[in-house]
């Protein structure tokens, strides 16, 4: 017997009754510099979408979420524009983490972890990238040793958002030194506070503390950390990153909330254009027109490839398409807005709205190009994955990893 599911407009209306019931409003779309504070603040208000039923829309009930629809999603988030949400919490914990431990995660992996997700009582963040690593993710050093039913994790981690706060992190480690690189790895949970864990925060040119690098000395994991199989991580990691993608692309059916851009919106621009006295000059006009067709193409590449991909007319790594254009939607608005701010844009305040976000926002323009994978990862995805160009020469390639010559 099959449950009917609720109409998407029975649903806005729904959401749209409580949201003006429960939830604050709000004038700020940054989620800015977080603190202890800010994350806490986040985690209360996931609770209240859990409590009002409409945490994890996309996500099963079975796991504690709602079993609707993207459609149902998306009137979500068009309703709760203009309300406090817990924005944070989309990326990574929900759209990449829990997106990937409900597709790769056991049973009891699942029911432990998803339904706390919901709650706003746990934290996912990624343990992938590597200091010495680049972009060659299946290059890393990290690695896991058995020890009888146990695992022994030493390495370092780099570039972990919002770690600090987490409580745990899907860590991408070698458990196989004598086969290729790609097939030596396994993917694990790795609790924050798990001794010999330790996590220390970068402080960027912007001042944000949010990036972390995570040093593994002897963590002890039980053989159930596991993800996924045993050598079997790259596969497993390969679904995490397209949801990676998905998620800074805007495909990703499991963020609820409107993500901010880094650069703002066309109407940003406007307001910017008119707070610094330049509305009516003819270049600055043609900037926001610029940046607003792009925001319109962006939102109907979205709405196209996440439904071919849905139907199987596109392969998932299409959502590399969308990575893309958003990365080069974020750049022109970024640039744009610092044209139109002027002087403004770097003398004002940091902590204040309009001009004074702008030239922070401008020195954080080439995480566009990082997030989800870089853009040239993206080119390479979509040529090889997509319009099925052959793959580029790699000369590491089915050498076991090692026989694989490294600098020290």
């Amino acid at each position: 017997m099959t449950t009917e599911l609720e109409s998407v407009d029975s649903f806005r209306d729904r959401a749209r009754r409580w949201l003006k019931e429960y939830l604050p409003r709000t004038t700020d779309s940054s989620l800015g510099l977080f603190d202890e504070a800010v994350w806490a603040r986040h985690r209360t208000l996931q609770r209240i979408l859990f409590d009002g039923d409409f945490a994890g829309i996309c996500f099963p009930k079975e796991f504690g979420g709602q079993g609707l629809t993207r459609a149902h999603q998306q009137a979500f988030t068009e309703e709760s524009l203009g309300y406090e949400m817990p924005l944070a919490l989309n990326v990574p914990t929900l759209a990449i983490c829990a997106a990937t431990l409900l597709e790769l995660g056991t049973e009891v992996q699942k029911r432990a972890h998803i339904p706390a997700v919901l709650r706003g009582e746990e934290l996912l963040v990624q343990f992938l990238s590597e200091p010495r690593g680049g972009s060659d993710l299946a290059g890393l050093t990290t690695r896991a040793d058995r020890d009888g039913e146990e695992w022994i994790l030493n390495g370092t981690k780099i570039w972990s958002s919002g770690a600090y706060a987490a409580d745990y992190g899907l860590c991408l480690a070698r458990t196989n030194w004598e086969v290729p690189k790609h097939n030596g790895l396994t993917l694990f949970l790795v609790p924050t506070t798990a001794p010999g864990l330790t996590i220390r925060r970068i402080k960027q040119v912007t001042g944000s503390t949010e990036f972390c690098e995570e040093f593994f000395d002897d963590v002890r994991l039980p053989a159930d950390a596991v993800i996924g199989e045993v050598g079997a991580g790259w596969a497993a990691t390969s679904r995490l990153l397209q949801h990676e993608r998905a998620a800074v692309g805007g495909t990703s059916p499991y963020i609820s909330g409107e993500q901010p851009h880094l650069g703002g919106e066309a109407n940003a621009l406007i307001d910017l254009a008119r707070t610094t006295g330049c509305l009516d000059d003819v270049r600055v006009r043609e900037d926001i027109g610029a940046a607003r067709t792009m925001s319109l193409v962006r939102n109907q590449l979205i709405a196209h490839i996440s439904t071919a991909v849905a139907a199987g007319t596109l392969p998932p790594a299409a959502g590399s398409i969308v990575r893309l254009f958003s990365a080069e939607t974020t750049w022109l608005q970024t640039d744009s807005a610092l044209r139109i701010a002027g002087s403004a844009g770097v003398i004002g305040e940091p902590d204040a709205p309009g001009n004074g976000q702008t030239g922070l926002h401008y020195l954080f323009r080439n995480a566009a190009s990082l997030g989800g994978g870089s853009t040239e990862m993206a080119r390479n995805i979509i040529s090889e994955r997509v319009l099925g160009m052959p793959r580029e020469y790699a000369a590491d390639r089915d050498i076991p990893f090692n026989q694989v010559p490294r600098g020290h």
